[in-house]
Formats: structure tokens, sequence, C-alpha cells
């Protein structure tokens, strides 16, 4: 390289050099660039050399275990491993275009790696791991890769010993750790199938076969009567669900065309239908497979309300969004049990293109309320979606100032998020009142002060519609919020009006000083005290002065003298009889 020949040739000549090594490290370096370049992802040291040490014995021998330094030193610095993971990584991502490029290097990469796999998982040291362990051994770190992507390199490459190696391990799956691993690696944490220490009840080859779509493998498993199509698993899915899930057309349309099998057969926990499956991932092959049956519901609704259409408008599947709007029978305003339409969930994600597909239809209804009197607009105010509210902006019959439930509007949501552009777009807009109160009537004001959007603060002050000193229904103002949370900017800013009473007390009689000595916001205290028409030893409803306060919560910083200890009274401060509530939207 040094002498200007490019990266390729230097990538030759070290690979000519690999291979003039004595025959065992000739070898082994070349095994270790395959692995390296054809894993489906990054392999850990313990893993490799598992892997490396597999042979087609009657057992796991750790004598075959090569040392991570051997393969490094065989490689001649074209592997490295990554530090801060501890995973075997190429020296530089231009060598993985090269091996690519250079497929005579690897004869049956895949099917190589994926007999490799299924020799260990077949080995009786790792048949005999309960399936109901709560981890995996320390002794085996090369079965989470083997359980998680042998699939994936037989559907790559196959050969009949790896057919082999595949079906015994397939025979008897729901009782091998192999398939407990490959669950919990493939759905979210808070839908694991079965309990730390449960067993994957149910999970048979055939589901196996189907999750990574190995259509031969399915397809001798039923013939020799070792498959059920209709079995469900711990979750309730069949092996159609699976993979429709997985997205595997050729496996979804083989099992429809096998002994007529339910399409409409949903999970037992969230009754997701294969097509429900197929919509949420955006896997349009299947989706479309599956609409070519006679007996299919497109509207079917999931436990919660949910159809197709929602999950693919939730997920942004604009594919699967166009093809399901095409059909007559297909209700593109459906709700769920809260009453959200896929418009509520485009919306509330962003996905202007789909909300884009559903606005254009005339049966969508773009200011539908949900259960808590929530519109599309309101979701997409709230995670700052500015594309999407301009879409619904142009819509006739249209009403950015609906309240919700608790009277909050699209604008008081977004000051209560912070999102600058949406409030700098909606006060440009006569039919937006940003000084509107809610259930507690707080104003937009008060939410942003209680939440420290500073920006969105400057943004209202500058309004002469906005009354920066309106109290809410406790009586406190937005100075109060901004001093209960310490939110000293938004206090500096608030101070320097005239039109700011900084003296003016709330329900139980407390200023905003009183609030900041409780919760022990220095800075603001430090601000308030600066002022001459601020009164330091104000007695509230309970005759507490600021100073009580901060003694009585134990704000030292605040406390510049050692004061006489108050008499606690009787009911108030602890939150009997007379006590204060907790301010609306805080922790008290």
């Amino acid at each position: 390289m040094t002498k200007g020949e490019g990266l390729g040739d230097a990538y030759t000549e070290t690979l000519s050099r690999i291979q003039a090594q004595p025959r065992s490290w000739s070898k082994l370096g070349m095994e270790v660039l395959m692995w390296v370049s054809h894993a489906q992802r990054s392999l850990h040291v313990n893993e490799l050399r598992h892997a490396l040490g597999v042979e087609a014995s009657t057992d796991l021998d750790i004598r075959n275990i090569p040392a991570m330094q051997t393969l490094l030193a065989c490689t001649m610095g074209l592997v490295t491993v990554e530090k801060s993971s501890s995973t075997v990584r190429l020296v530089h991502y231009t060598l993985q275009e090269y091996l690519s490029n250079n497929i005579n290097l690897f004869p049956n990469p895949h099917s190589i790696i994926a007999e490799v796999c299924l020799t260990y998982l077949n080995f009786p040291q790792v048949r005999s791991f309960s399936p109901t362990l709560s981890s995996l051994p320390p002794t085996a770190p090369f079965v989470n890769y083997a359980s998680c992507y042998w699939g994936t390199h037989v559907r790559l490459e196959t050969t009949e010993s790896v057919k082999t190696l595949a079906l015994k391990l397939l025979y008897g799956y729901d009782k091998h750790i192999s398939s407990k691993v490959l669950l919990l690696y493939s759905v979210r944490a808070e839908e694991r199938p079965f309990g730390v220490y449960g067993a994957p009840r149910g999970f048979t080859g055939l589901h196996g076969a189907a999750y990574f779509g190995c259509l031969e493998l399915a397809v001798t498993l039923l013939e020799s009567n070792k498959g059920d199509m209709h079995a469900t698993d711990c979750r309730g899915n069949t092996a159609l669900a699976w993979a429709s899930k997985r997205g595997h057309e050729g496996m979804v349309r083989a099992l429809l065309e096998w002994d007529d099998v339910n399409s409409h057969t949903t999970s037992t926990k969230y009754s997701s239908t294969p097509l429900l499956w197929a919509a949420e991932f955006g896997h349009e092959g299947v989706v479309r497979i599956l609409l070519e049956r006679n007996n299919i519901n497109p509207n079917r609704q999931d436990r919660q309300g949910r159809t197709p259409l929602s999950w693919a408008s939730m997920s942004g599947r604009e594919g699967v969004v166009r093809m399901l709007l095409e059909r007559n029978d297909v209700n593109p305003d459906k709700p769920n049990n809260l009453g959200q339409t896929p418009l509520h969930f485009a919306s509330s994600s962003g996905y202007e293109g789909v909300v884009r597909m559903l606005l254009e239809r005339d049966d969508v209804n773009p200011d539908k309320p949900d259960k808590w009197c929530q519109t599309p607009f309101h979701f997409a105010c709230e995670n700052g979606h500015e594309g999407v509210i301009r879409m619904l902006l142009e819509q006739n019959d249209f009403n950015p100032d609906k309240p919700n439930k608790w009277g909050l509007t699209p604008f008081s949501v977004a000051c209560k998020g912070g999102q600058e552009g949406v409030v700098r777009m909606l006060l440009e807009r006569n039919d937006v009142n940003p000084d509107k109160l809610d259930k507690w009537c707080q104003t937009p004001l008060h939410w942003a002060c209680q939440n420290g959007h500073d920006a969105v603060v400057r943004m209202l002050l500058g309004r002469n519609d906005v009354n920066p000193d309106k109290p809410e229904k406790w009586g406190e103002t937005p100075l109060h919020f901004a001093s209960h949370n310490g939110h000293e900017g938004i206090v500096r800013m608030l101070l320097e009006r005239n039109d700011v009473n900084p003296e003016k007390p709330d329900k139980w009689c407390q200023t905003p000083l009183h609030w900041a000595c409780q919760n022990g916001q220095e800075g603001v205290v430090r601000m308030l005290l600066e002022r001459n028409d601020v009164n330091p030893d104000k007695p509230d409803k309970w005759c507490l002065t600021p100073l009580h306060w901060a003694c009585e919560s134990g704000h030292e910083g605040v406390v510049s003298s050692e004061p006489k200890r108050p008499v606690r009274p009787s009911s108030g401060l602890d939150g009997t009889d007379g006590g204060r509530p907790v301010m609306p939207g805080t922790d008290g």
C-alpha cells in the first residue's frame, strides 16, 4: 500500500501469504476469514473459537478449540478484535467488499457454516441442556449464534448432509435448548413467550422450519407426518403465522396449499392472524398471497381491535397500506378498542406517505376523536411531526383547536412537549387560541413553564394575547410552576416582565418563593430574594414562611441561617384533611 498499490492488490498479496503458510495454519486462516465475512452478525471471540473447534465427532472436544492469538496470527492482520465489544471483525470494510467479489475463495460458505452450527447443536453435551434454563452455560458460547442463524444459512445454501443434521435437530425441537434461544431472540422483551424458567412448549420442528423459511425441510416434515400445520406453539402461533411474520413467501404459499390450512388461525395472546403479522412487518408478497384467499377477512381485528391496515399504518408500511386500500372490503377508518383509527397511528408515528394515502380517501375522517377525544392532530402535535400537521391543516371541516377529554388542545399538547416548530406553526393561525384553558384551568404557558421549555415560553411571552400571570385552578401562575421545578431561565424571563407578580399567592397563600424553598431550587430562590418586591418572610395558610419550608424539607443550601424549628400543623402537611393536593402533572 505504501508503494502505491491498490487495496485489492494488498489484499491479494496478503491472502497469498496466508495460503502459503503450513497447511493447518493456511486452512485455519481461510476458515476465519470465511466465518467473519459470512456470519449473519458479528461473532464474539469465544463464539468464533468454538465454531472453528467443531469436528464431526461424537461430542464437543475443548482440545480442538484454537486460541484467539493463533487465529489472529494465521490471518496476518486481516482480522482484528474490537476491544469494546470483544467481537471479531475484518480490518477494514473494503476487505468485506473484496472477499464478496472473489466468490471462488470460499466454495459453499453457507452450507459449511450451517453444517457446523447443526453439528454443534446436535452434540450430546448441547442436547443435554434443559430447555428450562434461564441462561446458557458458559461452556457452550456458540449455542446462541447456532440457534438463531442455522436456518438462515440453510435457506441460503444446503446439502444432503446439512438436511440430515437439520431434521435430526427438528425432531423433538420443542425439547431442545436452541428453540428457546431462538424464541427469546425473535420477540420483544415485553412479549417473551414464557417465563425465564419456562420451556418453549409447542414450538415444533415445523414451526422452526417455517420461522427460517426452509421449505424443503418443512415439506419433509409434513410428508413424514412429523409436522402438524394446525399445531400452535406456546404463543398460539401456527407455522403459517411464523412464515407470514418472517416474510417467507414460498413457505406461506406451500402451507396454504397443503391440506387447506386455516389462514385465519389466531395467536392466543393477541389474536393476531397471519395477515396481521405480514401487514405489521411490511411483507407485501405475503400480504398479496393471503389476500388472494377467498376466506380471508382483511378487516379482522386482533384482541385490541387493530386491523391489518392499522398495523401497516402504525409501522409505516406504505406498500401494504396501498394494497389494502385498493380493496372494497377494507374499512380505512375502522377504530380499535380505544377508538384509534389507522390515521391516528400513522399521524402519531409521522409516516407522511401513509397519512397522505389515508387523507385522499373520502371515507376517512381526519378529525375523528378516540376514546379520550384525541384526534390524529393531537398525536401529530404531541410528537412534533410537522409534515403530517401541514397535511391535516389543509383538510376541510377540520378543527385545529379541538380539546381532548382533559381540555388540552393540540397546541397545549405541543407546548407541553416542547415541540417548538409545531408551536411556531400554530401561532401563525387565527383559529388557534394560545391562551386556552384546560380542565385544570391551565394554559399552554403553564405547561411550557412546568416542563422547562424555554424556547416555547419565549414565543408565548412574545404574544399580546397570552396572559403571563394567569392563575390556574389552585391559583398557581406560570411563575409558580417554573419556580417549583427550578427552571431558572423561564423564571428569569417571567421576572423581567412588569405584568407578572412575583408575590402572587395561590389557594394556600403560597408564593413562588414558598415553592422554590420547599423544593430546594437554590438558583430560583436566589433570583427571587434579589428582588425588592418579594417578602422572604411571608406566611402561608399554615403560617409557614419560605424559610420554614426549606427547613421542613431539609434543603440546607436554601437556608442561610439555622431557624427555630416550626411546630408542624396537625393536618395539611401530611396529606390528610386540609392538605395541599399534588400539582397536576408533577410528582408533588
